[in-house]
């Protein structure tokens, strides 16, 4: 079951308010689902030792938190991937660990937020385990991610799991460029092969950037581990780390690749409903553009094209060759 954040923080606030916190949370979405903003409203709870007040009807008043970044400080330790690679190391965490035993205030809360959790090297989260188990008194552990099937077992099960409700961001990473060329070949006007092709090398492009972005930060990680462990490991152990770090990269490559889909599937679904007439766009701000594209299309043939995109995608999950699949997917369903 999914919250939202509102009925989530309702949900910890009442437990605190009966002195029954849990010591730590996992607090799960995907991007612009809120995570940040309940963690930012979870902090400002305990800082406060209290909620919003009454307003005058007798109804609570929502207090209205900051940024998460701008709750650092005395007391709270925000922790987020910092180095090349993209990861959390082991020494942030043991920086996080520190920073939970110094000696707060009286009736004072210590409170550590990993942001992208999922980041954390397995290193990491092994030496996070005790911590996550048995934390300091008044202590309150939020671990936040898109991706919570990446961490440990051991990890999950020391912590409350909170999922929250929302949809993926399907404008991060390359997805607004796609939908950029979508628009674009809208004005022109789907049924022609170099409008197929163009977006089939906008899309194959965004894929090429996404991944070398993900080999080269797993290369980084494989850098960093190395220089940090020495020769203290045994001598196939670069070799094994080497391919475990190329299949996490592949994993985030397919995810990539997954998103994509999901914009094109849901810019086309928004032409189905401007032909329809239904409501509920993805993308509101391109409503000209996905109605210019629906007034020229028949509904058979918008259905046609959407099943191409289907077929495109299931047949990417099987071993044919993804650039062959992807021109003659793309000339189908926008040829």
């Amino acid at each position: 079951m999914a919250f939202t954040v509102d009925r989530a923080f309702d949900l910890i606030s009442g437990a605190h308010g009966r002195e029954r916190l849990a010591h730590a949370f996992l607090i799960s979405g995907p991007r612009g689902s809120g995570k940040e903003e309940l963690a930012a409203r979870l902090v400002k709870l305990l800082q406060s030792d209290g909620g919003g007040g009454i307003d005058l009807f007798g109804e609570p008043v929502k207090e209205e938190a900051p940024p998460l970044d701008e709750l650092a400080g005395d007391g709270v330790r925000i922790l987020r991937p910092q180095s090349k690679s993209r990861r959390i190391t082991v020494d942030s965490i043991r920086e996080l660990e520190k920073s939970l035993h110094v000696v707060a205030g009286p009736n004072a809360w210590k409170i550590g937020v990993i942001a992208d959790a999922d980041r954390m090297v397995p290193a990491a989260e092994n030496a996070f385990l005790k911590t996550l188990e048995e934390p300091p008194p008044r202590t309150l552990l939020l671990l936040l991610t898109e991706n919570p099937g990446a961490l440990l077992p051991t990890v999950i099960s020391r912590c409350v799991r909170l999922p929250l409700i929302g949809t993926p961001g399907l404008l991060e990473g390359g997805g607004r460029e796609l939908v950029e060329a979508l628009n674009a070949a809208a004005s022109q006007g789907f049924g022609g092969p170099a409008i197929a092709l163009g977006l089939k090398a906008v899309f194959s492009a965004i894929l090429v950037e996404r991944k070398a972005e993900a080999e080269a930060a797993g290369k980084e990680l494989l850098k960093e581990e190395e220089k940090a462990l020495k020769q203290a490991v045994e001598g196939d152990w670069l070799k094994r780390r080497e391919e475990a770090l190329k299949a996490v990269a592949e994993s985030d490559y397919l995810a990539d690749r997954d998103r994509l889909f999901d914009v094109l599937q849901s810019w086309m679904a928004d032409v189905l409903r401007a032909k329809t007439g239904s409501g509920g766009l993805e993308f509101a701000e391109c409503a000209g553009e996905t109605a210019a594209v629906a007034e020229g299309e028949s509904l058979p043939g918008l259905l046609t094209r959407m099943d191409a995109l289907e077929e495109l995608r299931a047949n990417l999950r099987t071993n044919a060759q993804e650039q062959l699949a992807l021109e003659v997917g793309f000339l189908k369903a926008f040829g």
